[in-house]
């Protein structure tokens, strides 16, 4: 008994057909990459501005008692940049806290692991080497768990005020005590502070 086999018909593409869908596909890549390009390009300036302002507030913050503060830029330098690195955090600024033109410490800009992203903070530490304040300047973690930490709930952040790299590490469960359900963010923000202090003894 014969089977008989059916063949698949081959289906013929018009060349024509192909070049035009790839074309379209290529332009429509194209005005994609442009809009988002754009979007981008309009929403960096005020996205800076407003981190530019949270920033200056948060340095104003950690150094309270001051009466005519100014916070001159310095250079971040390899070694201060190694010295957050080895707590896991990135330094992006490093100021001179002037009062009156006197130097009083330094305030130290720096990005540490969340548990959402990153938390972006600024720590101020006095001509001594102890903290005088830790002011969150970004992040985000999640609202009503990490939210607690960055919002200094039963002074989570308040803590870390008179503390410095006489103490040795600071740890989450040792020297430092963190909020109920966000230990994630409370760990970000103490690495935070101890990559500050590092970069602060390299300042000397």
């Amino acid at each position: 008994m014969s089977k008989e086999v059916k063949t698949k018909e081959k289906v013929n593409m018009d060349p024509k057909y192909i070049t035009t869908l790839t074309v379209t596909l290529l332009v429509t890549c194209v005005i994609v990459a442009a809009a988002l390009g754009l979007v981008n390009k309009v929403t960096a300036g005020p996205i800076a501005a407003a981190n530019l302002e949270k920033t200056n507030a948060a340095l104003a913050s950690v150094f309270q008692e001051a009466s005519a503060p100014e916070f001159p830029e310095m250079e971040v330098t390899e070694e201060m940049a190694a010295a957050a690195g080895s707590f896991s955090t990135t330094v992006q600024n490093v100021y001179e806290a002037q009062d009156g033109g006197q130097l009083i410490g330094h305030a130290v800009k720096i990005v540490a692991s969340g548990s959402q992203g990153s938390i972006e903070m600024v720590v101020g530490i006095d001509a001594e080497g102890t903290v005088t304040g830790v002011s969150i300047v970004d992040n985000a973690e999640t609202s009503g768990i990490g939210s607690r930490v960055m919002e200094n709930e039963n002074g989570v952040l308040d803590q870390f005020a008179g503390k410095s790299a006489a103490d040795g590490t600071l740890t989450v469960g040792s020297n430092v005590d963190a909020i109920s359900g966000a230990t994630v963010s409370s760990k970000g923000v103490t690495a935070g502070v101890n990559g500050a202090l590092a970069v602060a003894g390299v300042i000397g």
